[in-house]
């Protein structure tokens, strides 16, 4: 399991409210082998471990772009500036 997915797991099995999902960020270590996996693709190209690593922290990005839209419909008016 990639350790996105573990901060994700991590993030909902511990609870959160809907401000705490719309401030949600991995990692910089997640986003550093989000950045190193975009890059490798561009210039040598990636195994097919490695792409479907990549597509999985898209999938991963979706799912919060979403909980994160979903979230701010919840959230108070003043909250959302």
């Amino acid at each position: 399991m990639t350790r996105a997915y573990e901060e994700i797991i991590d993030f909902i099995a511990a609870g959160t409210t809907p401000s705490g999902i719309v401030a949600f960020q991995p990692s910089d270590e997640a986003k550093a082998q989000v950045a190193d996996l975009i890059h490798r693709e561009k210039t040598t190209g990636l195994s097919p471990e490695e792409t479907a690593e990549l597509n999985h922290y898209s999938q991963l990005e979706h799912l919060m772009r979403l909980a994160k839209a979903r979230a701010r419909t919840h959230l108070p008016h003043e909250q959302l500036h």
